[in-house]
């Protein structure tokens, strides 16, 4: 099975983040525009949390309270589970799946290199998978 810096290298290392001080409001709106579920919490350069759209549902919508009044770092997840680069992607989906999370943020050192998502998880499972399969049938077809 492959590491997660193999899924980086096909995927990219954009970084999409938002100050812990910022309104959830505006976190809501970058997440929006980038198509993405969750955004990391960055103080400067170092990792603090993670803000996931289910944050925002179940400590903001349904608690009744104030997008553009409550600060991200109200509702972040603090500290986030992160992943290094050399982790096994099957590790990674067992963590995803054990922990209720859809976002793992890919720090090396003390620096953040990207993310992965659970939904880049299960399609590098399904490849391997398929790619299993199709040798297995060369092979008895052989």
């Amino acid at each position: 099975m492959r590491q997660v810096k193999h899924l980086l290298e096909g995927k990219g290392t954009d970084i999409f983040s938002i100050a812990p001080d910022a309104p959830v409001l505006e976190a809501i709106k970058h997440m929006a525009e980038r198509r993405v579920g969750a955004l990391l919490v960055m103080r400067d350069e170092r990792l603090v949390g993670i803000v996931s759209e289910r944050d925002y549902a179940r400590k903001v919508i349904l608690q009744g309270r104030s997008s553009a009044q409550t600060a991200v770092s109200e509702i972040m997840s603090s500290p986030p589970l992160t992943v290094g680069p050399d982790t096994d992607v099957f590790d990674c989906m067992r963590l995803c799946t054990d922990s209720r999370i859809r976002h793992l943020p890919v720090v090396a050192g003390e620096r953040v290199v990207g993310v992965i998502s659970i939904g880049d998880l299960v399609k590098e499972v399904i490849d391997a998978q398929a790619e299993q399969i199709e040798q297995l049938q060369r092979y008895i077809t052989s």
